[in-house]
């Protein structure tokens, strides 16, 4: 159950960082609500998430997710680049979540 309120967790944190974008420094109100309603919800789910998980793993994987799903959302809706660097370092990020997944005992 942990790992399923981790994953959740990293979904609001992205939704959370493109609203925050879309906030325009905290300046248009409902992108601004959406934002901090989705960062308590986020921050809530991973210290749940907590209870059970080793700390380094848990934020490791919630900043992972949050990384990886900013970074796709960008690039698909906003029109971000997608050069092949950048590319890679998602996919560095990628397979670094799997071995934190594959090594944890939880």
């Amino acid at each position: 159950m942990a790992w399923i309120l981790l994953l959740v967790a990293g979904l609001f944190e992205i939704v959370w960082a493109f609203y925050m974008k879309q906030s325009s420094g905290f300046t248009r109100l409902w992108p601004s609500v959406i934002t901090i309603a989705t960062m308590i919800v986020s921050f809530l789910l991973l210290s749940l998430a907590m209870r059970t998980l080793p700390l380094g793993t848990a934020y490791t994987v919630w900043t992972g997710v949050g990384a990886v799903g900013a970074f796709t959302v960008g690039v698909a809706v906003l029109g971000e680049p997608a050069d092949a660097t950048r590319i890679v370092a998602a996919v560095l990020i990628v397979c670094g979540l799997v071995l934190m997944r594959v090594s944890s005992t939880q």
